[in-house]
């Protein structure tokens, strides 16, 4: 009866520590070089008084150099004011042992793009793509993200990490404080 019991206790243990499949978005290989993401994962929600935001990342390894793609997503019946990436934009990575990691802006300078939806309702998406060295991100492996601070062209935005979060977009179940922690195996090699 005890060899029972600890065999389902275990069998239990192992269960409920078991980590989660990685959900990869693209695996390409090609003669130009290879490209893997993962696919967008809902990190930050607010709304508040007819407006929202909504924040998704996605990982990346293009040819070996990791990245992320950050997707911001505003909604508004008022008009919506345009945030910017430049060459200058940066996330600031605040974690729960106090370090801070930084990923700088590689892409193109962008506003985003604004479509007016169904009821009137204005949407501006914006998407910017980060890169972290190597040396840089050892970290989030281990350690959740407590708080985000995103450098647009002209201010900077701070946004707190929940440990989890049940999306109103799709009523998902997510921990943004360990995304990172979960989802930085899925790109590597």
């Amino acid at each position: 009866m005890k060899r029972l019991f600890f065999a389902i206790l275990l069998l239990f243990n192992v269960a409920a520590f078991a980590q989660k499949p990685c959900e990869i978005d693209q695996n390409i290989a090609d003669s130009l070089g290879t490209f893997k993401s993962t696919k967008a994962y809902i990190v930050f929600e607010r709304s508040f008084a007819g407006n929202s935001t909504d924040i998704f990342f996605s990982l990346t390894s293009n040819n070996g150099v990791l990245g992320l793609e950050a997707q911001f997503l505003q909604r508004s019946k008022e008009f919506i004011k345009a945030t910017c990436f430049d060459s200058n934009s940066k996330i600031y990575l605040q974690l729960s042992n106090g370090k801070i990691v930084t990923l700088l802006h590689a892409g193109a300078d962008t506003c985003g793009t604004l479509v007016v939806g169904e009821g009137n309702i204005n949407n501006r998406v914006m998407t910017g793509s980060f890169v972290f060295a190597r040396e840089n991100y050892e970290d989030l492996r281990t350690s959740p993200v407590t708080f985000m601070r995103v450098r647009f062209a002209g201010e900077t935005v701070d946004y707190p990490f929940r440990t989890e979060l049940v999306a109103e977009m799709d009523k998902g179940k997510y921990e943004p404080e360990n995304y990172f922690i979960h989802n930085l195996k899925c790109i590597e090699n």
